[in-house]
């Protein structure tokens, strides 16, 4: 299966955000991609919650659902779009990723599970769950031949999420983010190289770059990861683009027969 990592600079412009990522989906589309995958906050990137709560919406009404949903449906790609604020409550939204299948349906939901609740430095502190409400469980879904388990950007951080998923026969694990520069230059290839070798699972991993506001930049550096850790497709830069690779079920199972740590928990003495 032909996998596309999407990378965006997404904005508070909305219809911006939709057209930069049609225009993109469609070029991965054109190079052969079956299985395309956007960053967290494709549709929107605002700093502020009360202008964040003047236009979002619960998922039955949301515009950039339908949108993407209508694509897919196009294109016949299972697509997924790796974040997307949904309304839940008038206080909380949640951070919310969606696999389209190629009829348009949605195929599956996930929540982000880890609140980005960071002090980096002196300059840049972070409270997502004052706007976002943590999602409560694990999402695994089939993509063709593969299973994939879903996760967002500061997931990224519990090895133990993607222990549960390898263990529950994910074989891809989504990681659509939005890391910061500092922590992005830092650990962003080495944890997701991490996950993909202790899971022996591909890792896809479309990221967002560059500058989207005066106070918010992002690292970008998209990557496709191979079981045996290899980088198989990146992007070497913070700005918008995609990248492709094939991805193969034989590589899963050479890899897992090799190494079968994956499948193995540690007992621990009492």
């Amino acid at each position: 299966m032909r996998a596309a990592c999407i990378q965006l600079c997404s904005t508070d412009d909305r219809q911006a955000n939709l057209a930069a990522s049609e225009n993109l989906i469609r070029a991965a589309h054109d190079k052969g991609a079956k299985f395309i995958a956007t960053p967290e906050n494709t549709s929107l990137i605002e700093n502020s919650k009360s202008r964040l709560f003047e236009v979002v919406t619960p998922e039955e009404n949301s515009i950039e659902v339908a949108f993407f949903s209508s694509l897919a449906k196009e294109l016949r790609v299972n697509l997924l779009i790796g974040g997307m604020p949904i309304k839940i409550s008038d206080s909380k939204a949640a951070n919310r990723s969606f696999i389209f299948g190629k009829d348009g349906q949605i195929k599956a939901r996930y929540d982000k599970m880890h609140m980005f609740d960071v002090q980096i430095n002196e300059e840049e502190t972070w409270l997502e769950s004052a706007t976002y409400q943590a999602g409560l469980k694990p999402t695994l879904v089939d993509v063709g031949e593969f299973k994939l388990g879903m996760t967002i950007c500061y997931d990224l951080r519990f090895a133990d999420l993607y222990k549960y998923y390898a263990m529950n026969g994910a074989n891809i694990i989504s990681v659509p983010s939005a890391f910061t520069r500092p922590t992005g230059k830092a650990h962003w290839k080495s944890l997701l190289r991490a996950r993909a070798i202790e899971t022996s699972s591909y890792v896809i991993a479309p990221a967002q770059g560059g500058e989207h506001n005066k106070s918010r930049s992002t690292w970008g550096h998209s990557l496709i990861i191979s079981p045996w850790g290899k980088v198989v497709a990146s992007i070497d830069h913070d700005q918008p683009g995609y990248c492709v690779a094939d991805l193969s079920m034989a590589e899963v199972q050479k890899t897992r027969a090799q190494i079968p740590a994956w499948n193995q928990l540690t007992t621990l003495p009492e």
